[in-house]
């Protein structure tokens, strides 16, 4: 007879989550895994597979959460400029979090050696700019943004704007610099 599992599969995964967010996939052993989770290794095992494989489930939790976050973000009833302001401030001002993004983070460190992150990063990458974009383009429509402004282009710009900012976060001690970063970039939409 199977035993019944002990745990919340998405609890410890968040866990697991949280570990490879602050440390990065190499350096995150096993031990720390089991340690972190707070499962046997064989449940691990069981539950997930191999390190490689939970981290993936890791990064696809990740992106599911935020993915959760952004559409919530875009169903408030604000100006679009201020949906982007906190959306570019959510980044800076979240201090419960590790510092910067799981996807960034695994971007850099296995984006040209592992595929399956590769595309996974991708993915998300994708996702994320087509909301910036769904944004902007309402944003024009209620005219709020200029008609005149290519949205595509727009929606590149704050991308690499947040992606900036999320790798930056990792290492600036001065808030206020941080601050300057989303004002500035926010200027371009500026009448």
């Amino acid at each position: 007879m199977a035993r019944h599992k002990e745990f919340e599969i998405n609890e410890v995964l968040d866990k697991a989550m949280y570990l490879f967010w602050s440390q990065g996939y190499e350096k995150t052993s096993m031990q720390e895994l089991v340690d972190t989770m707070g499962i046997h290794r064989r449940s691990i095992y069981d539950t997930f597979g191999d390190k490689h494989a939970l981290f993936i489930q890791a990064l696809q939790r990740y992106q599911l959460l935020q993915s959760q976050r952004l559409q919530h973000l875009l169903e408030r009833q604000v100006p679009v400029t201020d949906i982007i302001r906190i959306f570019l401030e959510t980044t800076v001002d979240n201090q419960a979090l590790p510092k910067g993004c799981l996807m960034v983070n695994s971007g850099v460190e296995l984006g040209t050696l592992d595929p399956e992150v590769s595309a996974l990063v991708e993915g998300a990458y994708t996702h994320t700019e087509q909301c910036l974009l769904d944004l902007l383009v309402a944003g024009q429509g209620s005219g709020e943004i200029q008609a005149d402004l290519d949205a595509e282009l727009l929606a590149h710009y704050f991308m690499n704007a947040w992606l900036g900012l999320r790798t930056t976060v990792k290492t600036a001690v001065d808030q206020q610099k941080l601050t300057d970063i989303i004002d500035t970039t926010l200027r371009i939409l500026n009448k």
